[in-house]
């Protein structure tokens, strides 16, 4: 894969239900108060250690606020020789409000 994908909120539920990876590029604050549930939150400080973790073959999804910044942030992952990356479209807004009961809060 030399682009990422953009994938529907419904894709990218059904991948990470099946073991997919979702990173969250939301800032600190938005992630502590609430994210998919055992996502990984992707920062300028985390990404080295992610990279260096992580098995470059394996789909990786990637959430924002709304489907934007996600986009970028997906492109970036493959120019660093991930192979398989989805942007959720929508982002975490749209996940929040389709799949409320798969949002870890921090309340």
């Amino acid at each position: 894969m030399e682009q990422f994908e953009a994938i529907s909120i419904e894709q990218a539920h059904s991948r990470w239900q099946e073991g997919g990876v979702v990173v969250d590029i939301r800032d600190p604050q938005s992630f502590t108060t609430a994210h998919v549930p055992d996502a990984m939150h992707l920062t300028n400080e985390t990404l080295s250690d992610f990279v260096r973790g992580a098995d470059l073959e394996a789909p990786v999804m990637v959430i924002c606020y709304h489907g934007i910044s996600s986009r970028n942030a997906a492109q970036y992952l493959i120019s660093l020789g991930f192979d398989s990356v989805f942007s959720i479209d929508g982002g975490f807004e749209a996940w929040q409000n389709r799949y409320p009961q798969d949002v870890r809060s921090a309340v």
